[in-house]
């Protein structure tokens, strides 16, 4: 790959391939794989992400809302796409372009079964979701009479799956937290089918639960972070390869004298002659304030250059002064491991997911094959 002349975001198709079948590899043979891709495909491509994970014959997508999934529609995506947390204006919008809603609550299971009714629905495939111990959507289990009442008096929709959210599947030392949330999921599941009538398909596990539960896998599992190439432990990283690659240049190089500043609000002072080079990235492009001022660090010709001063909106400044490089030189500020997203944001104190969400759509995207 030639090296970057501008700011890019590399996002490396065969290391997608990679992490989608070490994740198959994990699983029965007859377990389905709903491949996670809202917020823009986790801040890379969504609709090129999609189309080559359906390629490779993944069971399912789920985005967050409905103008995602039209999107991905748009984009000749067919696979069935489970939208997590629709709202009710946009009901006929997600009937005509044949997404999956996901009903959380009575007054979203109400609002639904009303529009599908009103557009002369029959079996419309949706997706119910049970809160389990993480408190954020989900009914409860004390509401399955309730579910099951409403279901009757209706035949335009068909419950298609079940299913809950592991709220720490990460943390081993919450372990016994996580297997109650299998247990009760579980208990849920069987008490619904058995009043539902038939049984639908059961999904609970995340990328971790995918990782550490393999007695939850189900008939389905969900990923999104593990697609693109972090397994959330030291252990597991070194399965995954990250899928995307962040690269700018060195716009022009500094020599800043003892007692001068550096960037807005002279939020860096030097306290001896400082070399600092100008990188055409800022917290418009997803470098968040929370970097700057010692915290967070890009790599140039394979040193680490802290990031000085307060980061501006389109731009950063580091220092350089003992790495040797000139202006126009490649600058990487996440790529693979040991310098990923998820070491980039760990230093301060925040996650992967965050900093790789975080990447503008102004940021030109090169697809590596």
């Amino acid at each position: 790959m030639p090296k970057a002349q501008e700011t890019v975001l590399e996002i490396d198709l065969k290391a997608l391939k990679h992490n989608f079948e070490y994740i198959k590899s994990k699983l029965q043979k007859d377990t389905k794989v709903l491949a996670v891709v809202k917020a823009f495909a986790y801040g890379s491509h969504a609709e090129s992400i999609a189309g080559f994970l359906q390629d490779l014959d993944v069971d399912y997508f789920a985005v967050a809302y409905v103008s995602e999934g039209v999107a991905l529609r748009d984009a000749g995506i067919v696979k069935p796409i489970l939208v997590l947390h629709p709202q009710a204006v946009n009901f006929k919008t997600l009937i005509e372009r044949c997404l999956e809603p996901s009903l959380y609550n009575a007054k979203i299971l109400n609002e639904f079964i009303a529009v599908a009714s009103e557009e002369q629905q029959t079996n419309y495939p949706v997706h119910i979701k049970f809160n389990t111990g993480l408190n954020r959507l989900g009914f409860w289990e004390n509401d399955i009479d309730y579910i099951i009442s409403k279901l009757k008096t209706t035949n335009s929709v068909f419950i298609t799956s079940l299913f809950s959210h592991l709220a720490a599947s990460e943390d081993l030392s919450e372990k016994e937290f996580t297997l109650q949330q299998i247990r009760n999921f579980k208990a849920i599941a069987e008490n619904f089918s058995e009043k539902l009538g038939h049984q639908p398909m059961l999904h609970v596990c995340n990328t971790s639960g995918i990782l550490n539960y393999p007695e939850a896998h189900l008939n389905m599992v969900r990923t999104g972070i593990g697609l693109y190439g972090f397994g959330n432990s030291e252990k597991e990283n070194k399965n995954f390869i990250p899928v995307a690659t962040l690269k700018s240049v060195i716009s022009q190089i500094h020599h800043i004298e003892k007692g001068e500043t550096v960037g807005y609000n002279r939020a860096y002072k030097s306290d001896a002659m400082v070399k600092t080079a100008t990188i055409p990235i800022g917290h418009a492009d997803g470098i968040g304030r929370q970097y700057g001022n010692g915290k967070g660090y890009v790599i140039i010709n394979n040193k680490p250059a802290h990031i000085i001063g307060n980061v501006c909106m389109d731009m950063i400044m580091v220092d350089v002064t003992e790495i040797d490089c000139k202006e126009g030189d490649e600058v990487v500020i996440f790529g693979n491991h040991p310098y990923s997203a998820s070491d980039f944001s760990k230093t301060a104190q925040t996650i992967s997911y965050e900093i790789i969400t975080a990447v503008s759509q102004r940021i030109k995207r090169v697809f590596l094959t």
